[in-house]
């Protein structure tokens, strides 16, 4: 008997994420599933909405191997290969599970970057976000459990209550803030070990309410390319590429990384910002706003959620709100600032409009409940 979690899930990510509509082509990727329960049933509702469903199913152990032992010309091949793949769909639902969140953590760098630039970067950066309409999220497993120190069966309910949030009420109350962002010049962020400033200025604020990731809830934008400027001492961990780095602090100066630092992994992260040119420029700021998530648990498609958070990302920029930033890094990384987690400031031109996790102007109260 399915589960009328995943039934209403699965829903909500072909109707409300997609917007599949009869004849268009449906790519649905989905990554160690414990069970292909969820992957079932999305085929079995787009085909009665009339879309055409196709499944590509893969193992993160043998994508291991893929990685480990590529050539330039294998990753060349794999990435033209799904590049193909990905040009014939209309949407794309990506559910990534996970058997070992560590999986990749062995992989050298510079193997990994043959992956982020020959399959990644085209297939994905290049085709599925701009061409697509696409959602990704997680699904639950015992590894995420484990990181969010929780039984695997509370760890459950937790997720389909966060996954399936009201997104229209979500939707409303976000559009304020991307309003304020919308007008709003500089940019000033505080909080221990954190003193930084952009511009904004003329880069479109983007609010997100269950359409391309889920769980959702951020209002995001772009800083001027050149324009980020001071240090940010980011306060939650962050798994990249399957491996796991704390404690990282960025300098900028004329919106370039000019000196980083982590704990015990200095030079892997400064392989990471070497990818490329637009590797050690910013590409996304975004404020999180969906207060049913917390607390960090090493997945970046909920804690960049959490209320009272936000995330400054090195790497490439959305086409949504392009500051003309291009690279093959994408990496959102969270500062959480509720008091648990040291709180801080967040001035627009000047003004004060969020202190400790919570939002000052009594147009955007709405965004603190449940904080």
């Amino acid at each position: 008997m399915t589960d009328p979690r995943i039934t209403h899930l699965a829903e909500l990510l072909i109707d409300h994420s997609c917007q599949l509509e009869s004849g268009q082509k449906l790519l649905i990727e989905a990554f160690d599933l414990p069970s292909p329960e969820l992957v079932s049933r999305l085929v079995a509702i787009a085909s009665r909405r009339g879309a055409i469903p196709v499944v590509n199913l893969k193992s993160n152990e043998v994508l291991r191997a893929q990685y480990q032992n590529a050539t330039e010309s294998s990753m060349t091949l794999l990435g033209e290969l799904e590049s193909h793949v990905m040009s014939q769909v209309d949407a794309y639902i990506g559910v990534r599970g996970a058997n070992n969140s560590n999986e990749f953590a062995d992989v050298p760098t510079d193997q990994m970057t043959l992956f982020q630039k020959h399959w990644w970067k085209p297939v994905h950066v290049g085709i599925r976000v701009p061409q697509t309409r696409w959602v990704v999220l997680r699904y639950p497993t015992a590894s995420m459990a484990q990181a969010a120190n929780m039984s695997t069966s509370a760890f459950e309910d937790y997720f389909f209550e966060v996954c399936t949030a009201d997104y229209a009420i979500m939707a409303e109350n976000q559009k304020p803030l991307a309003e304020l962002m919308d007008k709003t010049k500089e940019v000033r962020i505080t909080a221990p070990g954190t003193d930084l400033s952009f511009s904004i200025e003329g880069m479109p604020a983007i609010p997100c309410a269950g359409e391309c990731n889920i769980p959702d809830g951020e209002v995001f934008t772009a800083p001027v390319r050149e324009s980020v400027n001071g240090t940010i001492q980011y306060n939650t961990g962050s798994r990249y590429q399957g491996t796991v780095f704390e404690n990282i602090r960025f300098e900028f100066q004329e919106g370039k990384i000019v000196d980083a630092k982590c704990r015990g992994k200095t030079e892997t992260l400064n392989g990471i910002l070497d990818a490329d040119d637009g590797a050690r420029f910013v590409g996304e700021w975004s404020l999180g706003c969906n207060n049913a998530v917390k607390h960090p648990m090493l997945d970046t498609l909920f804690d960049e959620k959490i209320g009272g958070s936000f995330h400054l990302t090195p790497g490439n920029a959305y086409d949504e709100a392009d500051n003309g930033n291009r690279s093959q890094v994408h990496w959102d990384l969270v500062l959480i600032q509720t008091p648990e987690y040291g709180g801080g400031e967040i001035y627009f031109d000047g003004v004060l409009i969020r202190k400790d996790g919570k939002f000052l102007p009594e147009k955007l109260q709405a965004l603190n409940a449940g904080l």
